[in-house]
């Protein structure tokens, strides 16, 4: 089989091993849900963002402020040793941590910087935040792209896609159009269809005597003869 032949192969088998998950009903509805939740807090969260530029005072006084601050370094150590955890383990979990645990460094960042505008420790929180959260964020956020992409590539060698791995943005949710993504110098040149590669796949059950018998024939004949149907077995016929 040709490269491309084997690829083909390999995407038709795991298209018969995993069905393509969003054709379970309960699957289904639950994405529908999910895109109308998400759309519902959007147009929740624009409003009550208007309504907090119209109400909230200029200057507010905290009762609770080394509680705050406590607070959300207690959450990024947790964030840290869950992530170190993570990683000495290597578990597929990392991923979420480390954006997870990037995600807070830059709210420490902007909470720093912007309730310290205007006084004296602003000049800190400002070298803090440049030399250690943002480029700890950017680390960890990078580090988390990754190793998407390396488990991508992963499952693109599984699925029988060679190529490099497409941009985050263009690459389906689901292993199912993955190929799709790609662009299309990088597609497989075969125009077989998953349908006559299953075909050829069930079929191959019944004619493996077949070529067997055909195999055994061609080395039967010396190199250099030429065969004829006069020199072929009955049972070949």
């Amino acid at each position: 089989m040709t490269p491309d032949e084997r690829r083909q192969l390999a995407r038709t088998l795991a298209g018969i091993d995993l069905p393509h998950p969003l054709l379970d009903p309960r699957l289904r509805r639950r994405r529908r849900f999910g895109l109308l939740f998400m759309t519902t807090c959007c147009v929740a969260l624009a409003a009550w963002i208007a309504v907090l530029i119209l109400t909230l005072p200029g200057r507010y006084t905290s009762h609770d402020w080394r509680a705050v601050w406590v607070g959300l370094d207690i959450a990024e150590l947790a964030g840290f040793a869950a992530t170190a955890w993570a990683a000495w383990n290597q578990r597929q979990v990392l991923i979420v941590l480390m954006n997870v645990t990037g995600t807070l460094l830059v709210c420490d960042a902007w909470f720093d910087l912007a309730l310290a505008y205007g006084s004296r420790g602003f000049a800190m929180s400002l070298v803090s935040a440049l030399v250690v959260e943002l480029p700890l964020a950017a680390l960890l956020f990078i580090s988390a792209r990754r190793l998407v992409r390396v488990t991508i590539k992963a499952m693109m060698q599984l699925s029988g896609i060679a190529g490099p791995v497409p941009a985050l943005w263009r690459i389906p949710l689901f292993a199912d159009g993955l190929e799709e993504a790609l662009p299309a110098r990088l597609r497989p040149r075969s125009t077989q269809t998953r349908v006559q590669i299953t075909s050829d796949v069930t079929t191959a059950g019944g004619s493996s005597s077949l070529r067997n018998q055909r195999i055994s024939r061609d080395r039967a004949i010396p190199r250099g003869e030429q065969w004829t149907r006069a020199s072929t077995p009955d049972t070949a016929r």
